[in-house]
């Protein structure tokens, strides 16, 4: 018996079931708005792109570490992200049905593979070099995204606070992402400030979540006003 396939089919299956969670935020967030029968389409199509992509990435995992900035450039897209998601309910209003539906593919497969950078990089570790795991690891992330975020939009719609945080979710992850590049992490390791890696994320998500209720109140308004 291989225990060391074992143990990287444990890994793979552990890491999936712990970094799928804010997937599934984005994937909900994207398709909230969406009517019953298009919101599966949504979700359908753009788990089935963003896998794609992390199956494809993931085969690169090696090379994907060598690209200078990626995950400050990941994690700066991922706050627009964020913000642009927090907005998405009001301006739902004023977009077709069909051109929402492909908007939330887009913003799904964009988001997902941005936040799966180190679920991509995990299990590449993890399946140390066995293309097999890597497919299994990824394909196993497919059920868990479908049938979280369905769950996610679901509630969104029951409860609208939860946009905000679902939006505060993706702010956060963004902002450690941001902290986990080379170049910021040099350059926080200078300042050295008690409790930065807590409270610079916190700070990110504040004020996302402050900014974006702003602009949504705005958006409220001139909607009102015409």
């Amino acid at each position: 018996m291989d225990w060391q396939f074992i143990v990287a089919f444990i890994n793979i299956i552990i890491i999936d079931l712990v970094l799928s969670g804010d997937n599934a935020v984005v994937v909900g967030m994207a398709s909230r708005n969406l009517p019953p029968g298009q919101r599966k389409k949504a979700i359908l199509w753009g788990t089935a792109g963003a896998v794609g992509l992390r199956l494809f990435f993931t085969a690169l995992a090696t090379w994907l570490l060598g690209i200078p900035y990626i995950k400050l450039i990941g994690g700066l897209l991922l706050v627009w992200i964020a913000f642009k998601l927090l907005l998405q309910q009001e301006e739902a209003s004023s977009i077709q049905s069909g051109k929402n539906t492909w908007d939330a593919v887009k913003i799904i497969i964009i988001a997902d593979f941005i936040m799966s950078l180190d679920n991509v990089l995990a299990i590449g570790g993890a399946a140390k070099g066995s293309f097999g795991l890597i497919v299994f690891g990824l394909l196993l992330s497919v059920p868990l995204l479908m049938w979280g975020s369905s769950i996610v939009a679901k509630w969104m719609n029951e409860y609208p606070i939860l946009t905000y945080f679902g939006s505060g979710v993706l702010a956060y992850t963004a902002a450690t992402m941001v902290m986990e590049d080379p170049l910021t992490h040099s350059l926080l390791q200078e300042f050295n400030v008690p409790g930065q890696h807590i409270l610079l994320p916190l700070t990110v998500t504040g004020i996302v979540i402050i900014f974006g209720k702003i602009w949504r109140d705005t958006i409220v308004t001139i909607h009102r006003l015409k």
